[in-house]
């Protein structure tokens, strides 16, 4: 799944199919081998968090669901057919307010301003919103970012694409600290010699500037290489990925830092130079980590808690067959490190791992996912998708501790897919379904009644001080 560069309801399904024996992994001699699931197939269930709506997916957009942004009243969630726009008015009961018909996977979206960015990581005909599907072996295929103009959400004009090698898997914004410019930094991997637009070794990232005020200008301006030496080379024995670009970036500007998993490494950077970001340090997992996949700062940048997605999504990782440490998150501090020359550097250093505690069929794919911080001043909290195995609420404030405040699943054959992300906004949670649509909760007061409810708006992957 990996090695085509899709992810989604095709990758999910044939996962699923598939199970472990695809992987290389030890697969149960038989399902009566497992425990019975916590959350029997067809039900749903649920502690310290209330479902309050759910708006299927419909219209043009039927493909698998992505990423989502917030600005304002307005929710912008990613589908690999395009993104729809859903007025938060009344944040218990989302109105769909748009759909944009723009197919190219995966749609991960950001927005910034009067800015926003979509990542396509499909080969397509061209930079069009009418493309159709190209093999990557051809030269004139097309991947990479588009761009929008959202000064008035409610009717985006596509105004810019730019071309990025490997095309863009993710994006995180890096603005400067003037706001003049929007700094975009491009994830993709997995090369072959057969793609004349992604060749190995392919150890770079692509990094777009986009003015503020003139959306139009986006261009390319740098291709840094973060692994000069060549990164972790992977173990195909537990089906652990070599690093060759990176899965996804977390930018925290106000401290000028970045945090990226790279598939087989996790690494810190210095982007005080939003065009030329530094490699700080480098950490790898070589026991229980198989594709670095996601990051989240705290707030303070003391902590960030990497994702393992084991599998790449489609693999069930919470029937008790696999040790808590595996598919999970691995919670890391970040502490001085002291370096040649008698000067203070950084280094990650892991305080524990975490993973949901529940038990899932064998047939529902469950690993961590992605997720949002809550805003409780004094707490490290952080609410998660986890695809079938649900969303999740974790309190990190001791990381060597994690604990479970809240959680909601459901059983086998309700969702095909599950949660792909899960973001709190302004006293809600919000989650886009691979198969289902767009969901919102609410998180017992007791956990999140003291939070910050003025956000103007809230990228995930380009995290502001609360």
């Amino acid at each position: 799944m990996r090695s085509s560069r899709t992810r989604g309801a095709t990758g999910v399904a044939l996962s699923l199919a598939l199970v472990a024996g695809v992987l290389g992994l030890a697969a149960p001699a038989s399902a009566a081998d497992l425990p019975a699931p916590d959350v029997p197939p067809g039900e749903v269930a649920s502690s310290n968090i209330e479902h309050l709506s759910n708006n299927p997916k419909n219209g043009a957009l039927q493909g698998t669901g992505s990423d989502i942004a917030f600005q304002g009243k307005y929710a912008f969630a990613g589908n690999y057919d395009g993104f729809t726009v859903y007025d938060l008015s009344d944040p218990e009961k989302p109105v769909q307010a748009l759909q944009v018909y723009c197919p190219g996977s995966q749609n991960d979206v950001s927005v910034y301003g009067d800015i926003l960015v979509l990542s396509t990581d499909s080969s397509r005909s061209d930079d069009s919103c009418d493309s159709t599907t190209r093999p990557a072996t051809e030269k004139d295929a097309w991947e990479g970012l588009k761009v929008w103009d959202i000064s008035d959400p409610l009717e985006p004009e596509y105004v810019k694409a730019v071309e990025t090698a490997c095309g863009s898997h993710t994006h995180s914004m890096a603005p400067t600290k003037n706001g003049k410019d929007v700094y975009v930094y491009v994830s993709s991997y997995s090369p072959r010699s057969s793609f004349p637009d992604c060749q190995p070794p392919h150890d770079l990232i692509s990094i777009v500037k986009i003015p503020a005020d003139d959306p139009a200008g986006a261009e390319l301006v740098a291709t840094p290489n973060l692994f000069p030496g060549g990164g972790y080379e992977g173990d195909a024995s537990r089906d652990a990925s070599a690093t060759s670009g990176c899965h996804d970036i977390t930018t925290y500007a106000k401290y000028d830092i970045a945090a990226g998993a790279c598939m087989g490494d996790g690494i810190l950077m210095d982007i005080k130079d939003r065009a030329h970001p530094k490699v700080i340090t480098t950490v790898r997992d070589t026991e229980n980590f198989a594709f670095w996949h996601s990051a989240t700062f705290n707030n303070d940048a003391t902590k960030v808690v990497f994702t393992d997605e084991l599998g790449g999504g489609g693999l069930a990782t919470c029937t008790g067959e696999y040790a808590p440490e595996l598919g999970a998150n691995g919670i890391y501090d970040i502490e001085k490190a002291k370096k040649k020359g008698g000067k203070n550097g950084k280094e990650l250093v892991l305080k524990s791992y975490y993973k949901i505690p529940r038990i899932n069929d064998d047939t529902e794919n469950c690993v961590a996912h992605n997720g949002s911080l809550i805003p409780v001043e004094g707490k490290d909290l952080m609410v998660q998708s986890w695809y079938q195995g649900g969303v999740s609420v974790l309190d990190f404030t001791d990381s060597s501790h994690p604990t479970e405040l809240a959680w909601f699943d459901r059983g086998a054959g309700v969702s095909d897919g599950g949660t792909w992300s899960t973001y709190w906004y302004n006293g809600y949670a919000y989650s886009n379904d691979l198969g289902i649509g767009f969901d919102t909760f609410d998180i017992d007061d007791s956990i999140d009644g003291k939070a910050k409810t003025n956000l103007r708006s809230l990228n995930p992957q380009m995290q502001q001080k609360f």
